[in-house]
């Protein structure tokens, strides 16, 4: 193996002496002891740097593989770095420490399992990755681009996220959404906007929650959007008007039966849709609400924004 391998990891999320040691056991499992081992550097990210200006000074160094060792936000920030301009310099590599490990679980990752998933990226051949892009204007008009990697948007997931309990995250991890979606569920209200899909005409939508999906599964086996793949070129709609209890139920019906337990038995290929829930697929998003809005990014709450843009980078990325 002649690559560079660099890894990118979060303090924050590991003991540095025991990620070391992690990747030395998967490189003696790997390579044996013998001079053949690629070279390792070790970059941290910080609170100024969340990887990437970590992942630019690895590349600036030579690796061909890159690895981002921490939670989504590292995972999001190196693959942003690596894939936004369109197609990857060096191949991403992935060892979850985070909280949801949303890529990491769409992929087949290991969890909770740094050697097994060195290993992974020692042994796995590079596979293309499609990159999201989000142009967002904030509340206050200020304007970002961020990439992303598994989902963004707003309402019920966005409120979920801004209301969890930091402590209660760090010490229950993934459950502690749980305790934070009823508040969300309440908090949450039907609202009109504006919806444009590729290069059609903005329509006029109602929903509580829209979410725009490369990968369609979350934590404890949920798969919200069961057409999404990440490496199709193409980016998965979900819609959720539901506002009443028999709304829900409908709901809930969709996900458990037409695209769940009827989907699988039928072999159907695509998703359906049903009056409290849209199904949809596009390549470019925008979105103008009539009021700002929690958003969130791969499971990260950037605040509130008024408008969006999002755009598929297909194969932006090589993923081990």
């Amino acid at each position: 193996m002649n690559d560079r391998i660099g890894i990118v990891w979060n303090p924050s999320k590991v003991d540095g002496d025991d990620l070391r040691e992690a990747l030395d056991e998967a490189l003696t499992g790997s390579f044996g002891v013998s001079d053949g081992r690629p070279e390792c550097l070790w970059f941290e990210t910080s609170e100024d740097d969340p990887g990437q200006g970590a992942t630019s000074e690895a590349l600036d160094r030579g690796c061909t593989i890159i690895v981002a060792a921490g939670g989504d936000g590292t995972v999001r920030t190196v693959a942003e770095r690596l894939g936004g301009s369109g197609s990857s310099e060096a191949d991403l590599g992935i060892v979850p420490l985070g909280t949801g490990n949303l890529l990491a679980r769409n992929l087949g990752v290991p969890l909770g399992n740094p050697r097994a998933a060195f290993e992974r990226v020692l042994s796995g051949e590079p596979a293309p990755l499609d990159l999201g892009e989000v142009r967002l204007t904030l509340a206050d008009g200020h304007e970002e681009r961020q990439g992303f990697v598994v989902m963004v948007g707003f309402g019920i997931d966005a409120q979920m996220i801004a209301e969890t309990d930091d402590e209660l995250k760090a010490k229950a991890g993934w459950l502690a959404y749980v305790e934070s979606l009823g508040r969300a569920a309440a908090g949450t209200e039907v609202v009109e906007f504006e919806l444009t899909l590729d290069d059609g005409d903005a329509q006029r939508e109602e929903a509580h929650t829209l979410l725009i999906a490369n990968c369609g599964s979350l934590q404890g086996g949920v798969t919200l959007l069961p057409d999404a793949v990440p490496d199709d070129g193409e980016l998965d709609l979900l819609v959720l008007r539901a506002a009443d209890a028999g709304a829900w139920i409908d709901t809930m019906r969709n996900m458990m039966w037409d695209n769940g337990i009827k989907r699988l038995v039928t072999g159907a290929d695509t998703a359906e849709s049903s009056g409290s829930t849209g199904h949809l697929r596009a390549r470019k998003v925008r979105v103008d609400l009539p009021e700002a809005l929690p958003f969130e990014v791969d499971g990260d709450d950037v605040g509130e924004v008024a408008s969006f843009e999002v755009e598929v980078l297909p194969a932006a990325l090589r993923v081990r």
